[in-house]
């Protein structure tokens, strides 16, 4: 069974947008495309409400490109469960209350039984600091934290 992959709005985001001028920003472009078109059918994607609420903001053919690109995903529906694991995310204080659909991915990618939440959000999600905070809080609560990373940390070698 191939393992399971959470895509959050930064992957789709960077998927379907104009090139950047910016060479971080473009590289973690070219990336993520490589990502989608050669790694992403080895594994079980799945994104959730947040994810779609995230891709549909904003400029209505980008949007409109963001949700075309995600609409072969299995879509997690979030509910009370969700919203209550997000909420200790929250309160650990790894993730500031304003980041609140950071924690809702991180919660449906958790109830999912996602292997990997793949994001480009190094602030608030992929972040050493805030993983190394949430992974102590996953033990004592016994979370099955997923691995939160870029693709450029699952490009096969």
């Amino acid at each position: 069974m191939p393992e399971i992959i959470y895509i959050e709005t930064t992957i789709v985001s960077y998927l379907v947008a104009k090139p950047s001028r910016e060479l971080i920003l473009a590289a973690h472009q070219e990336v993520t495309r490589e990502w989608s078109e050669n790694q992403r059918p080895l594994y079980r994607c799945v994104t959730s409400q947040e994810t779609l609420l995230e891709a549909s903001a904003g400029d209505e053919r980008m949007a409109a490109s963001r949700i075309d690109a995600l609409k072969d995903l299995p879509v997690i529906e979030l509910n009370a469960d969700i919203e209550e694991t997000a909420i200790s995310f929250l309160q650990t204080g790894a993730i500031p209350e304003t980041m609140r659909p950071d924690a809702i991915h991180l919660a449906a990618a958790l109830h999912a039984g996602a292997d990997y939440l793949l994001t480009w959000n190094c602030r608030h999600l992929t972040n050493a600091h805030v993983l190394r905070r949430l992974e102590r809080e996953a033990v004592v609560r016994q979370w099955p934290l997923p691995t939160v990373c870029t693709p450029l940390e699952l490009l096969a070698p």
